[in-house]
């Protein structure tokens, strides 16, 4: 009876563990059943995908850069073709031996070879590592006959930016570098090896347009990457002509006056419709030093000189305007009605204002003063008293009509805006008050006050015009409106008592700019003079007993024909001492130039939308 019962009791174990058994083999093909299906239908889409992926290559080719020419239609930034080699490890078996093979078609030094076989343990094996990019067509033709026998090693031609003008046109054309790592992210043609996108200057400001669009090659491949057959292909866009609207041998001209100076700047602009036609700024560089590379300890040396080469000093220089604002003090004293071209003010050397003393430039004073003669002459006491009536906001607020303490679209990047201060611009920015000390002193252009020589340049232009100039460094595509200046919300009088007053400034006896007068019979030219203080050492000494850092700079601003304007130039001399002596027969010499040679009124070249097939990027095609 009890082994009776031990043996149902053991053989009701085992139905139970047979019964488990079978549940988890049925749950488990179960399991597996679902899966299989999840994989052969439902996910079926995705990886077919996926398997056409492994076996169709699919490459980006990239576009060629857009051309870029000066207002005539002479060359600035144009493409040479490069030829050159590269190694692919993915698709090499044994990478040292292809450079080895290589190496007997072209001269790869042990440096080379070495930082190849490094990149490739690196980086990832699919991206291409560049072994040589100065092939001659026989080398080219040669590595490419023996393709068969170099796995892994391919070859293209690269198109390399060339700039013609060097140093005169290097800070605005800019130049070209390799993507970071944010430009790399925003599209996917910025890795292809070599690839290069703009870094400053117009290069950078218009890179939507000059970078073009990418083509893309689909080719069936084998297991091992080679290409079988090409299976589609789409050809790139080029990037479109940029037209400048600078006139290359006034810019020639320009650069050329300027390099005796450390550091200096000039804006010479077309008044009626913005367009810039000079833009120097010295010392300068030449772009294609950095396109084809720089030693390490020669980019660091350039970047740290310091006179500062590589800046834009006509956007990004920003200094303290000097007497060269008293023409927004006049007009905004005028605006508010505090005076009138008739209103007098007494200086006698200087002006008291609370428990402080503000003296003028000329300690024997200027005696009885009206408007005219104030900007004649530059009598600070006389904007003393103006900027005191008022008040700082107002007299901001003209600043920004007349095209200060801003930037403009105009396609060239990293402006800096200047400041045009009020009370709570100070408090923003120091988190103090502001004091009627301040008011004062930026009345005749000094103290928080910062102007860059394009600004300079605008607000001359404006006061010329009486219109609101715009200025702009690219001429428009046939496609393109451009409006004209709108007037401004300024009296034709008050304008006009200002002109007058600049026209004294260089054309009267006792004006402080007979430098500046024209060699030109027939044609008198406007202007004002500044002289703003950069260090205290300057108060009552001569620049020649001073260090060069601690000597004012010399500013000009200027518009010719007086009497019926054409051409606006802003200049500054930095640390060149006095506007008058330093800066006025810099505009001098930039304006009789530009009315010589008058280059707005004759036919601009205009650009189109495919980029020249000549050797080189030369020019083609004739005016519009």
């Amino acid at each position: 009876m009890t082994a009776s019962n031990d043996i149902r009791i053991r053989n009701r174990r085992f139905t139970r563990r047979a019964l488990m058994l079978g549940v988890a083999q049925i749950g488990l093909f179960g399991v597996l059943g679902w899966r299989l299906r999840q994989l052969q239908v439902v996910e079926a889409p995705k990886y077919r995908l996926l398997a056409e992926e492994n076996r169709i290559n699919i490459q980006l080719l990239a576009p060629r850069r857009g051309l870029i020419f000066d207002r005539f239609g002479e060359p600035v930034a144009t493409n040479m073709d490069r030829m050159r080699v590269f190694v692919v490890p993915e698709l090499s078996t044994n990478l040292a031996d292809s450079l080895q093979r290589l190496s007997g078609i072209i001269d790869i030094s042990q440096n080379i070879h070495a930082r190849v076989l490094r990149l490739a343990r690196k980086q990832s094996p699919y991206i291409p590592i560049v072994v040589d990019d100065t092939l001659s067509w026989r080398q080219f033709a040669q590595i490419n006959v023996m393709a068969p026998g170099l796995p892994g090693v391919q070859t293209d031609i690269l198109s390399v930016r060339q700039y013609h003008g060097g140093h005169n046109m290097a800070h605005i054309v800019g130049y070209v570098g390799a993507a970071n790592k944010q430009e790399v992210n925003e599209d996917p043609v910025t890795r292809l090896p070599g690839f290069r996108v703009g870094k400053t200057g117009v290069e950078k400001g218009l890179e939507p347009k000059l970078r073009g669009t990418a083509g893309v090659v689909k080719l069936e491949v084998d297991a091992h990457g080679n290409a079988v057959r090409k299976l589609e292909t789409h050809a790139s866009q080029p990037g479109r002509e940029v037209v400048l609207t600078i006139d290359s041998a006034v810019q020639k001209m320009a650069m050329e006056r300027l390099k005796d100076e450390r550091r200096a700047a000039a804006v010479g602009l077309d008044v009626r419709t913005g367009e810039v036609l000079v833009m120097a700024s010295t010392p300068s560089f030449d772009p294609n030093d950095i396109v084809y590379g720089l030693k390490d300890g020669d980019w660091l040396s350039m970047a740290n000189a310091e006179d500062d080469p590589l800046t834009n000093k006509t956007i990004r220089g920003q200094y303290p305007p000097g007497s060269t604002f008293k023409m927004v003090t006049a007009l905004a004293g005028l605006d508010a009605g505090v005076i009138t071209p008739t209103t007098k003010f007494h200086c006698y050397g200087g002006y008291s204002y609370s428990n402080a003393y503000f003296g003028c430039w000329k300690k024997s004073g200027h005696r009885a003063t009206q408007v005219r003669k104030a900007i004649k002459q530059s009598c600070d006491v006389f904007f003393y008293k103006v900027a005191e009536r008022i008040g700082i906001t107002k007299l901001s607020a003209m600043g920004r009509k007349l095209g200060l303490g801003q930037t403009y679209d105009c396609g060239l990047p990293l402006q800096k805006p200047g400041v045009m201060p009020t009370p709570g611009w100070k408090r923003a920015t120091l988190g103090e008050p502001w004091y009627g000390g301040e008011t004062i002193i930026a009345g005749i252009g000094q103290g928080f006050v910062l102007t860059t020589p394009l600004q300079l340049a605008v607000m001359t232009a404006r006061i010329a015009t009486g219109r609101e100039v715009m200025p702009r460094i690219v001429r428009p595509y046939p496609d393109e409106e451009v409006e004209e200046p709108k007037l401004l919300d300024l009296k034709p009088e008050h304008l006009e008592i200002v002109r007058e007053g600049m026209w004294a400034v260089v054309n009267e006896g006792g004006g402080t700019a007979g430098r500046a007068r024209l060699p030109i019979a027939g044609v008198e030219m406007a202007g004002k003079t500044g002289t703003s203080q950069v260090h205290s050492a300057s108060s009552g000494r001569k620049s020649a007993s001073l260090e060069w850092h601690q000597r004012d700079h010399g500013l000009f601003v200027g518009y010719a024909p007086a009497d019926n304007p054409r051409y606006a130039v802003a200049a500054i001399v930095e640390h060149g001492g006095s506007g008058s002596r330093a800066a006025s027969p810099v505009v001098r010499d930039i304006m009789t130039a530009l009315m010589e040679r008058d280059p707005a009124s004759m036919p601009a070249y205009v650009a189109k939308d495919a980029t020249r097939k000549t050797a080189g990027g030369t020019r083609g095609g004739g005016e519009g």
